[in-house]
């Protein structure tokens, strides 16, 4: 049998029924994406960073596919919303680890397939091993772990390192791993929320996730390609 790549979905609180204008803070708050994306683009342009041009450039295409998904809500605009986003995460885990950290290709080209792996197998290992349904019960926010662990550990090495622009990236790096965490909160409690607040948690995750997203092609923007370590 075949997708129905027209079969409704009701994955958030907000959602009540199938109309375009069903989740309205859902999708009004993807326009964030956008602003993020206009901010860190025109900051691209003048740094004359094509690389970190395109990153914005996908930011603001991941506003337009959750957008999709949050006013269409059916199996293609998820991939819509999810393909975009999946991108952006292997990309810039590809960017740290050339401009940010300075590996060589034969170091960072392993290195950003086996956390593409990690990134897609993560869950589904997880539930096996456990038997419990993980993607349920974190309304799917299991799946960014890997990105979380990520900044994480790319400001922990460059917090390792005694110069003073390795450090400060790393600060910023720590920080916009804080600002993560809390938008997963939202997107997690989403539907626990619902009996408190109707329109759910959701739309913070766009809000805060668009920062996020933001901040890091700023950083990669402040910093030139690093030296590779010894």
């Amino acid at each position: 049998m075949g997708v129905d790549w027209d079969a409704p979905i009701r994955a958030y609180c907000e959602r009540a029924n199938g109309a375009f204008w069903a989740e309205p803070f859902g999708a009004v708050s993807n326009a964030a994406f956008l602003v993020a994306a206009a901010v860190s683009g025109w900051r691209a342009m003048t740094a004359r960073d094509g690389v970190c041009l395109a990153f914005a450039g996908l930011i603001a295409v991941i506003g337009i596919g959750s957008f999709l998904f949050h006013t269409i809500a059916v199996q293609w605009a998820m991939l819509a919303d999810v393909i975009p986003i999946a991108l952006f995460v292997v990309a810039y885990f590809a960017l740290a680890l050339h401009r940010l950290l300075g590996l060589r290709p034969a170091a960072s080209i392993p290195l950003t397939l086996a956390f593409a792996l990690a990134d897609v197998a993560l869950t589904p290992a997880l539930e096996s091993a456990t038997g419990w349904p993980l993607a349920r019960m974190t309304n799917g926010s299991l799946d960014y772990l890997p990105a979380f662990v990520a900044l994480l550990g790319v400001a922990a090495v460059l917090a390792g390192r005694r110069t003073g622009p390795d450090r400060k990236t790393a600060r910023h790096l720590a920080l916009v791993a804080l600002l993560f965490l809390m938008s997963l909160a939202f997107r997690t409690l989403d539907r626990a929320a619902c009996a408190v607040i109707p329109i759910g948690t959701h739309w913070l995750w766009h809000v805060l996730n668009a920062v996020v997203l933001g901040a890091l092609v700023l950083i990669a923007l402040r910093r030139e390609t690093a030296p590779v370590p010894p």
